[in-house]
């Protein structure tokens, strides 16, 4: 049950990432989606790490605010890899 409910976190705070990061996340729905399962596990890892404490249950404010600070270090990152193979022409 508690894989099911860190994808359940992980494609909500995608679909935040989604709203608030629209220039970092350029694939798509499926792709913030993606990125916030993959933000939620680096907020644990994060959390787990940094201040010695993971996350906690579905309905914890901590593991929330540590699943949207991993879904932003993510599509920050995801935003400057996919930028990086642009080119700006002028």
């Amino acid at each position: 049950m508690w894989l099911l409910s860190w994808i359940i976190l992980g494609l909500i705070v995608g679909a935040l990432i989604k709203n608030f990061m629209p220039g970092k996340v350029e694939g798509g729905w499926f792709t913030s989606l993606i990125l916030g399962v993959a933000g939620a596990i680096v907020g644990g890892w994060l959390g787990s790490l940094i201040f010695n404490t993971g996350l906690g249950g579905f309905f914890n404010l901590k593991t929330w605010i540590l699943a949207l600070i991993g879904g932003a270090i993510v599509a920050g990152v995801y935003g400057a890899i996919r930028g990086r193979g642009k080119s700006v022409s002028r």
